[in-house]
């Protein structure tokens, strides 16, 4: 009979970290390809701001058909998608820069108001049972709220 293979905690966070990196670099290689190959397309006429419109729709409305979102999205809404796709395949550095800084502000205002926000702390149970004992309360006599 075969032993059992051991492997310490510090191998399989390694293992999984590997393939996260992977799988990161994966996906940005196929965003890089991704996004040569659209721009190549629409300078040559082969797609066209309504075409990526038209496909984001579609998509929707599949995934909906399919059960995997409530409800196609406004109209409205599928545009500013289609905006910041077509941000990217026609290289817009200038938009893209500030969408991105605009995002970075709203991501500050949230974290902001995260931490203007009162913060309720759990302690353990052993850290309440020294609370006790230093305040001088037994067992059964503790006025912390658990």
């Amino acid at each position: 009979m075969q032993m059992p293979m051991q492997i310490s905690l510090d191998e399989v966070l390694s293992m999984l970290l590997a393939r996260v990196d992977s799988l990161a670099f994966n996906d940005e290689n196929l965003k890089t390809k991704f996004n040569i190959l659209a721009r190549a397309m629409y300078r040559k006429g082969l797609i066209s701001d309504e075409d990526i419109v038209d496909s984001i729709r579609e998509e929707h409305r599949i995934l909906a058909d399919l059960g995997l979102i409530q409800e196609v999205p406004a109209d409205d809404v599928i545009r500013t998608v289609a905006e910041g796709i077509l941000q990217w395949v026609k290289g817009d550095a200038a938009a893209i820069k500030k969408a991105m800084e605009d995002y970075e502000k709203k991501l500050q205002e949230l974290a902001k108001q995260q931490a203007e926000k009162p913060k309720i702390d759990v302690a353990s149970p052993a850290v309440l049972q020294q609370l006790d004992m230093l305040s001088g309360k037994g067992k059964g006599k503790s006025k912390l709220i658990y």
